[in-house]
């Protein structure tokens, strides 16, 4: 749907997974949606595949692989790059290859995901509601109803609506140059919340050098925003950059323990669009609501 990304469909699946699901599984990712996504999306849901338990995540290389790679740095050059496509070309799996377990969504109807518990197993549609205790598996319950408790949310509550404090946008699943123009895509020509603390980290130096390249951090400034210096920053609450206890952030990283961006920090995890609407908003937000 409009609005929805790789971070919201990987979301989805780890809800639907849970967060232990393919404990012990390496997970190969394939299938329309995935063959149309970028480099980029693709590497954002590889890189979430440990948050339902996996060693790994993988897209077997296709064309998109090669005119990703090609007149990279360090890629091969000439004949040696003919050489090299030809040799990818057959690193993908056999058509009659048999797996250990396979699952297939239809995310056709997925829209924009929020986090509202304390691991990203814990995520509904932005225009969803929280779950009833009675819904969630019973070994489950007790580490719902604490996370609950630890967030500040109600059983059959909803989010869209609810205020909210800090907005990261960076870290290693969503800090790359197509997060940034997205989340500048939606703040472009508005300013930020009032009361509101965005933090745009890029997650290199060469990320950060394309923004500015592309003029996306005088977008992000003009809007009230802050564009930082790239690392980890309020991922892990590296440094100083921290959420203070009870605030609520609305966050692009791959976890949301408890106290991951802070002692007492509370994290509701989502993709670029939909943290860019809740900096604009100061609210959880539907993005689908702000695009143009």
């Amino acid at each position: 749907q409009k609005g929805v990304g790789a971070k919201d469909l990987i979301l989805y699946v780890i809800s639907r997974m849970t967060t232990a699901g393919a404990t012990g599984y390496f997970v190969e990712y394939d299938g329309p949606v995935i063959r149309s996504m970028s480099m980029e999306e693709r590497m954002t849901v590889c890189n979430m595949s440990i948050e339902m338990g996996a060693r790994g995540g993988l897209v077997a290389p296709d064309q998109t692989t090669f005119d990703y790679l090609r007149d990279k740095p360090y890629a091969p050059k000439g004949q040696d790059w003919d050489m090299a496509v030809e040799r990818w070309k057959s690193l993908p799996t056999d058509k009659d290859a048999v797996f250990d377990r396979e699952e297939v969504f239809d995310v056709s109807s997925v829209e924009p995901m929020v986090t509202y518990g304390t691991n990203p197993g814990m995520a509904v549609g932005v225009s969803g509601t929280i779950p009833h205790e009675g819904d969630i598996e019973k070994s489950l319950r007790t580490s719902f109803k604490k996370s609950l408790d630890y967030m500040g949310f109600k059983q059959g509550e909803k989010l869209h609506g609810k205020k909210i404090d800090y907005v990261f946008l960076g870290s290693c699943t969503n800090g790359r140059i197509e997060d940034i123009r997205a989340f500048a895509s939606l703040v472009n020509g508005r300013e930020k919340a009032a009361g509101v603390t965005v933090w745009i980290v890029p997650g290199s130096k060469q990320v950060e050098e394309q923004a500015v390249r592309e003029g996306l951090d005088r977008i992000l400034i003009r809007a009230g925003m802050e564009f930082r210096q790239p690392g980890c920053s309020a991922c892990l609450a590296m440094n100083d950059d921290k959420v203070p206890p009870g605030k609520y952030a609305v966050s692009t990283t791959n976890r949301n323990f408890e106290g991951r961006q802070g002692p007492g920090s509370r994290t509701i995890l989502a993709g670029p669009l939909t943290a860019a609407a809740a900096a604009i908003t100061g609210r959880i937000s539907d993005p689908r609501e702000l695009i143009k």
